[in-house]
């Protein structure tokens, strides 16, 4: 749920990458809900990454427990091979 500039700048951080991201700030959480991790109590999304191909159809979902981050190149690496 990390607004646009977050999202950015984790993308630069990378390098760059060749394809959008989703900043689920405003309405807050709306993917969220929509894909099961938003957490309506704490007003927060669980860690979790989801590659999407260019129809629409999720290639690789993955949740990650508290204190754990997804690893940027396994997801980019994921990404690449769509």
């Amino acid at each position: 749920m990390d607004n646009a500039p977050v999202q950015k700048a984790w993308a630069e951080s990378l390098g760059g990458v060749g394809f959008p991201l989703l900043a689920d700030f405003h309405p807050k959480g709306a993917v969220a809900k929509a894909y099961g991790i938003y957490n309506g109590e704490r007003g927060i999304a669980g860690r979790a990454s989801f590659v999407i191909d260019r129809g629409g159809v999720i290639r690789d979902s993955r949740a990650y427990p508290p204190g754990e981050f997804p690893d940027p190149v396994a997801l980019l690496e994921t990404a690449k091979g769509l």
